[in-house]
């Protein structure tokens, strides 16, 4: 068996989603983009590394290259007895698994297979079809097939549940309703990726589900630099069908405006960016949100991070959790005071971030927030938690303003906003190649995702690496709510 047909269970998914992955894994690798996330590999290792005690004690088959090595150590576990084995391999004609978790069930097994999302997708079923196929067609006794995730509704109290932090899903008889198609599919990708020429096969939304493609810009090289797919707010789905249609150019979604039951909005992008117009400013309704903000305007921004298994009292599993934010306070006469919070890394940051928010913002001020909504969640849920502050964070949250407002609404549009009202388009669309502005020229920080996984990890470093993650995520925040600054005073430039 060539080992380019080989097929391990993330391979044979990969397969299942488009085959042509596999054969440009094998041929065109060079060709892949970054599309792996560190912080969902780390969250995977980590859930999968706590649910092995899900069951009670196991025995792990430590990873090698050698694969036969494996599997007969988790032979041997098997024949002397073992209850549960972790990371069980199991190899045959070229087909290899390793099943997280090999739970004995009288004298059967159960696989176990532990995901860090929180509900069952068809591709887990797909995964765990595979290896019920391998693992019987080694002789295995399969007596049920369980899918462990993440139970959202999980909130912690003293010591980690595991029972609540995970919901055991029985997946069996889904599982063996797909198991006749395995063999079927492993033929088709086999055939598929031993061909040496490269396959045609056309984009469409496999290349971004379930999960996005590393080879989808590769793949769709011949799209015209204005394509449907560019469109801000339509969804991939609906982009696929009028793809396949033959409406791909901006000039044919244009020519096709009926049928795709054009929005005034997408017509303002397409028309802006075709023809190269100027911006877009209507001053009565720019003065009319102007109008609702009060001086001294405390421009907030938080950052948060979540935890997959939650390490402090009241926290759910993906619980947004506050633990920075950047405060700039601004005048009738547009002079600025900055204010700042970090937790400390390692703690439970939400009572003392809470306590110097209702410090630093005085009752009945007015509050400004570039997409409120999230802003305000965080707000209210503080609230829930710390009930002797939350007068004075209501009262923040329900003097609140949104700046993206103006943006949402389009009364002012720019072409290099494409469509978005995004913060992270707004702001070079008003204030192109100004390097204040520009997030590209800060270290380490560069977007709330890389923020959240600073934080995340920041006790694994050295105190001097602490200290300068620190200081790169306070300048991230503080551009934030700086930027906030900046896009406002536009606003006000844009009606006198």
């Amino acid at each position: 068996m060539s080992k380019i047909t080989d097929l391990s269970k993330s391979r044979y998914c990969r397969g299942i989603q488009c085959p042509k992955m596999l054969w440009l894994d094998a041929y065109k690798p060079e060709e892949a983009a970054d599309v792996l996330s560190e912080t969902v590999m780390a969250n995977g290792n980590l859930v999968g590394d706590l649910a092995r005690q899900y069951f009670g004690a196991y025995s792990l088959v430590e990873f090698t290259y050698n694969k036969a090595e494996m599997v007969a150590k988790t032979r041997a576990l098997m024949d002397a007895g073992t209850e549960n084995i972790a990371e069980a391999a199991f190899l045959t004609d070229g087909l290899y698994c390793a099943v997280d978790i090999l739970h004995r069930n009288g004298d059967g097994w159960d696989i176990v297979e532990v995901k860090s999302s929180t509900h069952l997708t068809d591709i887990y079923i797909e995964d765990m079809a595979f290896q019920y196929y391998v693992l019987t067609s080694c002789g295995i006794q399969v007596r049920r097939v369980i899918n462990l995730h993440i139970n959202s509704a999980y909130v912690r109290h003293g010591e980690l549940d595991l029972h609540g932090l995970f919901t055991a899903e029985d997946c069996t008889e889904q599982v063996k309703a797909k198991s006749d198609s395995v063999a079927a599919n492993i033929a088709s990708i086999r055939e598929y990726v031993s061909v040496e020429e490269e396959p045609g096969r056309d984009i469409d939304l496999y290349c971004e589900n379930p999960y996005e493609c590393a080879y989808k810009g590769y793949c769709g090289r011949h799209l015209p630099e204005h394509s449907i797919f560019d469109l801000a707010g339509m969804q991939a789905k609906t982009c696929y069908k009028h793809y396949h249609n033959g409406i791909i150019s901006f000039e044919d979604v244009l020519a096709n405006a009926k049928q795709i039951k054009l929005s005034a909005k997408l017509r303002r992008q397409i028309e802006s960016t075709l023809y190269n117009k100027p911006d877009e400013i209507d001053k009565a309704k720019i003065r009319e949100f102007l109008d609702t903000l009060r001086y001294p305007v405390y421009h907030l921004d938080f950052e948060t991070y979540q935890q997959p298994v939650p390490l402090f009292d009241g926290i759910s599993p993906y619980q947004q959790i506050p633990f920075q934010y950047s405060l700039h306070i601004e005048q009738a006469d547009g002079s600025l005071v900055h204010k700042e919070f970090l937790a400390k890394e390692g703690t439970d940051p939400r009572r003392a971030l809470a306590e110097q928010l209702v410090k630093d913002i005085p009752k009945g001020v007015c509050s400004l927030a570039f997409n409120m909504s999230f802003e305000k969640t965080v707000i209210k849920r503080l609230a829930g938690t710390f009930p002797d502050l939350a007068d004075a964070l209501m009262d923040i949250h329900d003097n609140m303003h949104d700046l993206m407002v103006p943006f949402r609404e389009q009364s002012y549009y720019s072409t290099a906003m494409q469509g978005s009202y995004s913060i992270k388009y707004v702001l070079p669309a008003l204030y192109p190649d100004d390097p204040e502005l520009d997030y590209h020229n800060l270290d380490g920080v560069h977007n709330g995702a890389e923020a959240s996984s600073a934080f995340a990890d920041m006790t694994e470093h050295t105190p001097e690496e602490i200290a300068e993650i620190r200081q790169n995520l306070l300048k991230y925040c503080g551009l934030d709510t700086y930027a906030m600054v900046k896009v406002l005073r536009k606003l006000k430039e844009a009606v006198e």
